[in-house]
């Protein structure tokens, strides 16, 4: 825990009246919009109301609700940490964004938004059939359950370490509070909490990085000090996969981890079919990308400054910290302690970041269990009344689920922002690769699928364990300095701080010494960036479902209903001739309005998706259910 001592002048600073009070006010806030939305719909009786914000919801707020959702607080103490220990290389994400928004925003979504479904993995029922669609389901509830425990343990970390209040008490304050708003509210509350919580991370990392400059004398002098202890670097252009962070396995191993998150992820495809037209669905995706670059840019700037100002005493060899995670909850005490306020101000955009994933992350798993598991399996007739009220008893089981694998994730060490892209990637490859099995490559069948998907997982599986158990050597960061650290003001004489000390000494030494011990081959495998394992993971599923798919008798591509398919090539070569783009759609027949697929337009033939028609939508989907899976059981 973090003692809030100053390293400078070894001036202790907690949480002052006025901190407790903005910190407070953002949670309540946040109630208050669920209990608002609450009382607003209480006679709304429809579940898509509750998952999917009646369809109705308006770009700003659902863009707003993405770049708070997918960059969450994880990423607002991760990434100063990361720049601080390793350099301004994962900067470089950016770009895997920028590709990423612009394939799920044309490629996938209009394949999701046209079908009109409220959980995606009825798409792969539609494609494969049921046992591809719960098997799917049950790993993307593992992963969710797993991702959001770290999501709650970060912000309960930074108030633990700045308050001196227990972390469990922490986590219990933050997962009630999100579990009882989302409950209550739905999918209204969530995107309206998500855009006053994205404010407020804006605000507290403005905070920061204006007064962190201000105290080392300006941004330009913090950067040459970065610069001048190699934490200034963007030209790793190595080609060599085991490279941690370079411009290969940011700029693209991160599309893969990125397109996932934006093209096929549940909380991502109910928040674009929250919204009343493909296009304004497009146009949210596209709005929410300056706000992933703003938060990527000002969290990676605080990293600079952040290492400017403990460039000659490293915290945790100083004893002020035990672990890196550590280091931007002590750095705002140390500059916004002065202030009273900011503090408060600052820990409220890291729990609003960690706020806005949760509820999310709850209203998606809510989804998934009514939609996969309860309706197909206990309630076929189950009348839209009592869904609503098995959503919100949903939410509030996983509410609690999810705290307890967050007080499980707090036994962890090391820099949580790579340790939870590791574990999320391992499960994201694998999903990732069925759709695009689906929708990318028409002879892929159910057998295929299936077996790509459990050999893949199984893969991943292993390759992350076996990380995890084995640690192989190689990797170590930058190196820091002690150099004039007031001892005194540390108090030298605490176990803390000689413990640290002699950690530190013998880490600083073992990284120094060139070690002649011969490690197994497999080591290498193991070094692999973490940033390739949603790549790697896609790649497997889809080679292995299409060499099944040959093996078993491969899925004829005019016998596939066209809406399933992405026609990838007119999407991005649109003035390709005929002659060339025809043998490029792999034989699968589309109408006219499908294939380009870039705007609302009524389908050709009985039904309309995703149109602004006057028909009765309700009635409409309801039949759009029966007849996409009786044709897709005679088809298989």
């Amino acid at each position: 825990m973090v003692e809030g001592y100053s390293i400078d002048t070894g001036e202790k600073r907690t949480f002052g009246t006025l901190d407790y009070v903005l910190f407070s006010l953002m949670f309540c806030a946040s109630a208050l919009i669920g209990f608002y939305h609450a009382y607003r719909d209480r006679n709304k009786k429809n579940a898509e109301d509750f998952h999917l914000g009646g369809r109705k919801m308006h770009p700003i707020p659902v863009s707003l609700s993405l770049s708070a959702t997918f960059l969450s607080s994880l990423t607002l103490l991760g990434t100063p940490s990361e720049v601080y220990t390793n350099g301004t290389m994962y900067i470089w994400i950016i770009v895997a964004m920028l590709i990423a928004t612009a394939a799920a925003t044309h490629l996938f979504m209009p394949v999701f938004y046209k079908l009109n479904k409220t959980s995606c993995f009825q798409y792969l029922e539609m494609r494969f059939g049921k046992l591809t669609r719960v098997v799917a389901s049950i790993v993307f509830l593992l992963q969710t359950f797993v991702y959001m425990g770290f999501v709650l343990y970060a912000p309960s970390l930074a108030f633990e370490a700045v308050t001196g209040i227990s972390l469990w008490g922490c986590m219990i304050g933050a997962a009630a509070v999100c579990t009882i708003y989302t409950t209550f509210g739905g999918m209204k509350t969530v995107l309206w909490t998500d855009s006053l919580q994205f404010t407020i991370m804006i605000v507290g990392l403005l905070a920061v990085l204006i007064e962190g400059a201000q105290i080392n004398g300006g941004f330009e002098k913090a950067w040459n000090i970065a610069d001048e202890n190699r934490r200034v670097k963007f030209d790793d252009a190595s080609f060599d996969p085991k490279t941690r962070h370079s411009v290969w396995t940011l700029g693209i191993g991160g599309v893969f981890f990125w397109l996932y998150l934006y093209g096929v992820n549940q909380a991502q495809i109910q928040r674009a079919c929250s919204l009343p037209t493909l296009k304004r669905a497009q146009i949210a995706l596209w709005l929410n990308f300056p706000g992933l670059v703003l938060i990527v840019t000002l969290t990676v700037f605080i990293g600079i400054v952040m290492f400017a100002f403990y460039s000659e005493c490293h915290p945790v060899a100083a004893g002020l910290i035990t672990r890196n995670d550590q280091l931007l909850p002590l750095f705002v005490m140390d500059i916004l302690g002065r202030v009273p306020g900011l503090a408060g101000v600052f820990i409220a955009s890291v729990f609003s970041g960690g706020l806005s994933t949760i509820s999310s992350g709850l209203n998606a798993m809510s989804a998934v269990l009514l939609e996969d598991f309860i309706k197909p399996f206990c309630c076929k007739s189950v009348v839209e009344k009592h869904a609503i009220l098995l959503s919100k008893i949903l939410v509030f089981v996983i509410g609690i689920v999810q705290f307890g694998i967050a007080v499980i994730i707090s036994q962890f060490k090391g820099l949580i922002l790579q340790f939870s892209y590791s574990m999320y990637s391992i499960t994201a490859g694998p999903i990732f690769g069925l759709f695009v099995s689906g929708m990318i490559f028409p002879w892929t069948n159910k057998y295929g699928a299936v077996t790509g998907f459990v050999l893949s997982t199984a893969f991943m599986c292993w390759l992350g364990v076996g990380t995890i158990i084995e640690k192989p050597s190689g990797y170590v960061p930058l190196p820091t300095s002690t150099t004039s650290c007031n001892w005194t003001a540390l108090r030298d004489d605490s176990p803390t701080t000689m413990a640290a000390t002699t950690i530190q000494s013998v880490v600083t030494t073992l990284s120094n010494t060139v070690t002649t011990t011969e490690e197994p081959m497999l080591h290498d495998f193991y070094r692999m960036s973490y940033l390739w394992y949603t790549g790697l993971g896609m790649i497997i599923c889809v080679f292995i479902a299409l060499v099944v798919s040959f093996c078993t008798g491969y899925t004829k591509p005019k016998s596939l209903d066209s809406r399933l398919m992405c026609p990838m090539f007119d999407i991005m070569f649109p003035c390709l001739p005929e002659g060339i783009r025809k043998p490029l759609r792999f034989g699968v027949v589309y109408d006219k309005d499908e294939k380009y697929a870039l705007e609302d337009a009524n389908v050709n033939g009985k039904e309309s998706y995703g149109t602004d028609s006057n028909v009765d939508e309700e009635k409409n989907n309801a039949s759009l259910v029966n007849d996409d899976l009786n044709k897709q059981s005679v088809r298989l």
